[in-house]
C-alpha cells in the first residue's frame, strides 16, 4: 500500500489543484456531471456478511442511498446505517461497533492516536464525496454575497477574521428597505457534528459560535428552520438543499480579489470556493492486509461510476477518476 499522507478537510482545494489540468470532460459546467473515465462497478463472487455504519450526519442519506445499490449486487449483505454526527465515528470503530466511520471532516490527531493505540496502527480512510459546505439563507433574502470574514463576524463571538465589528442585522451585510433593520436568526449544528467542526475551522478561523446559535440535531432540520425563518441563516451541505433555502456565493477577502463564488461542482474542483470539503469514510485495515471483503467491495462500489452517480443524484460533487485512484489503494493491497 502506498503511504498517504492525512488530508485535512479544510484543505481540499490544494489536494484538489490539479484541477487546472483537468481535460473539458472532467469538468462540471453545466450541474454535475460524471468523469466518463469512471468505471462500472463490477460485481465478485462469495460477497455476504454485514455492515455497521456510525459517524457524520451529512453523510447519511448517501450511505443509505450506497447500501440500497450495493445490495442490488448482494441481496446477503445487511446493513445498519447511524448518522448522528462524525465524532461518533472513531470511538465505534475503535471499539469495533461499527465496520465503516462516515464523517465529514477528517480524523483529528487525538482520533488517531486513541485508534494506534488499540490497534498498533493507524485507521484507513477514503475520500467518497466532496461537498459544498454552504451558507444558506430563506429563499427570499436578497443577500447576493457574503465574505468569509463576514460570515465570521455573523456566527462568531471571537471575529478572528478580522471584521471590524460584530454583525447582527442584515443592514450590516448591504441590505435595504424592511430588511435594514432585521435582526439575523442563527442556525447551525451541534459539537458532534463533524460540519460543525469544519465550519468552526474554517468560516470562524478557529474561533468560538455566539451562544445564540440555534444549534439543530441535523443538516435536514437546519436547512427546515431556514427554510420558514424569513430572517435566517446557517449552515449545512450542499446535499440537503431544497426548495425553501438559497445557497450565498461565498468571498474570502484576501483570496480571488475579494470575488465570491457559487457552491458548484467546477468552483470545488479548481478550489475557488472556499468551504469545499472531502467526504470521508473511515474503516480498520491491517497493514499488508486487504479491507475485508464486504467492506473492500463497499468500497470499490462507492467509487464506480454507479456509486458517484448516487453522489450527484444526492446533491454532491461526484470524484473524478484521478481522486478515486488516489484513494483505491486504501483498501486493495497494492
Amino acid at each position: 500500500m502506498k503511504k498517504m499522507t492525512m488530508v485535512a478537510a479544510a484543505s481540499v482545494a490544494v489536494a484538489l489543484s490539479f484541477a487546472a489540468t483537468m481535460s473539458q470532460a472532467e469538468t462540471k459546467d453545466e450541474g454535475s456531471k460524471l468523469d466518463p473515465a469512471l468505471e462500472s462497478y463490477k460485481p465478485v463472487a462469495s460477497i455476504s456478511g454485514n455492515i455497521s455504519s456510525v459517524g457524520s450526519d451529512t453523510l447519511n442519506n448517501l450511505m443509505t442511498f450506497w447500501a440500497e445499490g450495493f445490495r442490488k449486487h448482494y441481496p446477503n449483505v445487511q446493513f445498519n446505517v447511524e448518522g448522528k454526527g462524525s465524532t461518533t465515528a472513531p470511538p465505534a470503530l475503535i471499539d469495533g461497533l461499527a465496520d465503516v466511520g462516515p464523517m465529514s471532516r477528517a480524523m483529528k490527531d487525538e482520533e488517531i492516536d486513541k485508534f494506534e493505540k488499540k490497534f498498533g496502527y493507524k485507521p484507513s480512510y477514503v475520500g467518497v464525496a466532496i461537498d459544498a459546505l454552504a451558507v444558506f439563507v430563506h429563499k427570499d433574502n436578497p443577500v447576493e454575497k457574503l465574505s468569509l470574514q463576514e460570515v465570521d463576524a455573523i456566527f462568531s463571538q471571537t471575529r478572528k477574521g478580522g471584521h471590524s465589528e460584530e454583525i447582527t442585522k442584515w443592514g450590516q451585510v448591504g441590505l435595504k428597505g424592511d430588511w435594514q433593520n432585521a435582526d439575523i436568526v442563527l442556525y447551525g449544528r451541534n459539537s458532534a457534528s463533524g460540519t460543525y467542526g469544519y465550519f468552526k475551522e474554517v468560516s470562524l478561523f478557529k474561533g468560538d459560535f455566539k451562544a445564540s446559535v440555534k444549534e439543530q440535531p441535523g443538516s435536514a432540520a437546519v436547512v427546515q428552520s431556514i427554510s420558514v425563518d424569513r430572517n435566517a441563516i446557517g449552515y449545512s451541505g450542499i446535499g440537503y438543499k431544497t426548495a425553501g433555502v438559497r445557497a450565498v456565493p461565498i468571498s474570502n477577502a484576501k483570496k480571488n480579489n475579494g470575488e465570491a463564488f457559487e457552491a458548484t461542482d467546477e468552483n470545488c474542483y479548481n478550489g475557488k470556493y472556499p468551504l469545499s470539503r472531502y467526504l470521508y469514510i473511515y474503516f480498520n485495515r491491517a497493514p499488508g492486509k486487504e479491507a475485508t471483503p464486504v467492506v473492500r467491495e463497499f468500497l470499490r462500489f462507492i467509487h464506480s461510476k454507479e456509486g458517484q452517480d448516487i453522489v450527484v443524484k444526492d446533491g454532491y460533487v461526484p470524484m473524478t477518476k484521478k481522486l478515486v485512484d488516489k484513494f483505491a489503494d486504501q483498501y486493495t493491497n497494492k
